[in-house]
């Protein structure tokens, strides 16, 4: 499983680097104002994020991936209309401005730095940045244990900066995905991995790690996670913005949330479900 997570990983960096082979967004991904006009739309997700984004075979599951499909109904696009494209962290800008992706649908927290190169709707959900461990450590009981412990996290992600700026004695130990921080983590290659409470309860919930990891619970950041299109694309963010809305208001939302998080315990903490912000 991890040497083909790792794979899609290395496909999604050339993807990145080989922009004119990837088609850019074109036709086929509908136009500014979102309408379906019978193409498709390319959705960046993660693929490797259990009970978020996940793909196996053909198959994509997971809360970003219902939140993705929902949307795009609302633009015009059926399901089979959509088509996604893995978007690792360090890569979500670039995809959404050389127009590659419509959207980006990724775990993808809002901050003002990101605002400068890309517009957001939402947020949809408001997570936390925690610490995921194996399960028979007892010694890191928080962000505050961390020094001088190996602890694991994405390039690119909001997660990986905070902790080089308020932990500077942690060994900070930056992977392409995820998924290949959990490998190190089962295999003593780190202490503990951070990143959004969300991402972490999947890891967790997994067969193959039951048992051997735990969240530990302990908080210390506010994500929230919006869907990233064309900065100053308006009438498209107002369009998504109100598919968000409709999500929450006629339960889709918290369906798609018990579905996708339930089986890991995780229940969604203050401020869920949020209310969309107004786009600018």
């Amino acid at each position: 499983m991890n040497a083909r997570r790792i794979g899609a990983a290395v496909v999604a960096t050339g993807l990145a680097v080989g922009l004119a082979a990837c088609g850019g967004g074109g036709s086929s991904t509908g136009s500014g104002s979102g309408s379906g006009s019978g193409g498709t739309i390319k959705i960046g997700i993660k693929f490797d994020q259990p009970g978020l984004g996940l793909k196996e075979g053909d198959k994509y599951t997971g809360l970003d991936v219902d939140v993705a499909t929902y949307v795009a109904k609302k633009l015009g696009y059926a399901a089979d209309k959509i088509q996604f494209v893995q978007s690792p962290s360090a890569q979500r800008e670039t995809l959404i401005s050389t127009g590659q992706v419509k959207l980006v649908v990724a775990t993808y927290s809002i901050t003002d730095a990101r605002k400068e190169k890309v517009s957001f709707a939402g947020p949809y959900f408001i997570a936390g940045q925690d610490l995921l461990v194996r399960a028979d450590d007892t010694a890191i009981t928080g962000k505050d244990s961390l020094k001088g412990k190996k602890l694991c996290s994405v390039t690119g992600s909001t997660s990986a900066q905070k902790v080089k700026k308020d932990i500077p004695d942690v060994n900070l130990q930056e992977f392409g995905t995820y998924s290949e921080c959990v490998a190190a983590l089962v295999s003593k290659g780190v202490d503990a991995l951070t990143t959004d409470n969300t991402i972490l309860a999947g890891y967790a919930s997994q067969a193959q790690y039951k048992g051997k990891l735990k969240v530990v619970g302990a908080p210390f950041s506010t994500e929230n996670y919006g869907i990233g299109l064309k900065k100053g694309d308006t009438a498209l963010c107002q369009k998504v913005t109100g598919a968000i809305t409709a999500m929450i208001s006629d339960g889709s939302w918290q369906k798609a949330v018990d579905t996708n998080l339930g089986p890991a315990g995780f229940k969604p903490g203050p401020g869920n479900p949020p209310t969309p912000a107004a786009c600018s």
